[in-house]
């Protein structure tokens, strides 16, 4: 953390490689096993956008790429995981504030036309991990203010699922899946515990084909094309296909 919070002083690229190493590290220590399926992006600038069902989505998402967060603006506020996502230089947005939307969105089309991943959780929220539920579409113009900045006149936007399939190695199935899942009724502590319990829980998190956003994309047809390439992702995985 020390070396973290120099490297934001400082703004190093450490900055935006240090918590992949600490996530991964975490990973490990909780037992969350991580298997990836297709491939991250090469080209930039980058949105991945990806269904929402865990804290956990933030560590397994964080393990595997380089990247930082779009979340709410309360998650600045939360013991631990309000000072981890802070230190992750995460962007945290106000919703219900319309006013304030443009200078989010153009915030994280700073950060992406400056060469970071941002990922965003379109749903707003967080489901039960067996469904995606309706994606929101309004952030989705960080992705056309970053369009100006970018050389080829291109953001690129790739959907991404994450699907928690098994625990010790069984099966998890739609009425145990929930035990990964963190809907919003459910406490926090509670549920970090009982993932400590677990103790071994695996994670599949699946890169599908990206959408390239230009400056005549229309922004709601961008946002159903993602939302059904994640669905079909996360539902292939829940039920143990592969992806061809």
């Amino acid at each position: 953390m020390p070396l973290q919070v120099l490297a934001l002083r400082f703004d190093w690229r450490l900055r935006r490689r240090l918590p992949r190493v600490w996530h991964g590290i975490v990973c490990y220590c909780l037992g969350i096993r991580v298997r990836v399926t297709g491939r991250l992006e090469g080209r930039r600038p980058l949105m991945l956008c990806s269904n929402h069902s865990s804290w956990m989505d933030i560590m397994v998402m964080s393990a595997v790429a380089d990247v930082a967060f779009i979340a709410k603006i309360e998650v600045a506020d939360w013991p631990i995981f309000g000072t981890l996502a802070k230190l992750q230089k995460s962007v945290f947005v106000v919703r219900e504030e319309r006013r304030k939307t443009g200078h989010q969105a153009n915030e994280i089309a700073g950060r992406m036309a400056d060469g970071e991943i941002v990922v965003l959780f379109p749903e707003g929220t967080t489901s039960d991990g067996n469904r995606l539920l309706e994606v929101k579409s309004s952030l989705f113009g960080a992705a056309a203010m970053a369009v100006p900045a970018s050389p080829t006149g291109t953001v690129v936007v790739q959907p991404v699922a994450i699907a928690y399939t098994r625990v010790h190695g069984i099966a998890m199935g739609r009425y145990h899946r929930p035990l990964a899942a963190w809907p919003g009724d459910i406490e926090l502590l509670p549920h970090l515990i009982d993932i400590v319990r677990c103790g071994a829980i695996d994670a599949e998190v699946s890169f599908g084909e990206a959408v390239e956003y230009r400056a005549d994309t229309n922004r709601k047809e961008v946002s159903a094309t993602i939302a059904s390439r994640i669905r079909n992702l996360l539902n292939s995985r829940l039920r143990g296909r592969d992806i061809g």
